[in-house]
């Protein structure tokens, strides 16, 4: 089980972070943007760099409750 969680773990954090996720207002801004696709690529890179942080709070949590209940039994 250990295996199949670290496995589907390693898939999203390799492959997850292709997905450019932006929101509608972000976009537009974006696609407006004198810079070009390089301020898109900028604004797409600190969108994913803000998503990170609260995933990795809520594993540490999780992981912090699975070791609590491990001791207790």
């Amino acid at each position: 089980m250990k295996k199949v969680l670290l496995l589907t773990f390693l898939i999203t954090i390799f492959f997850g972070f292709d997905a450019s996720a932006q929101c509608a207002m972000c976009k537009a801004v974006a696609e407006t943007s004198t810079g070009g696709s390089s301020a898109a690529a900028g604004l797409n890179s600190g969108i994913m760099y803000l998503m990170v942080f609260p995933y990795l709070l809520l594993a540490g949590v999780g992981y912090a409750i699975y070791r609590h209940k491990k001791v207790k039994s």
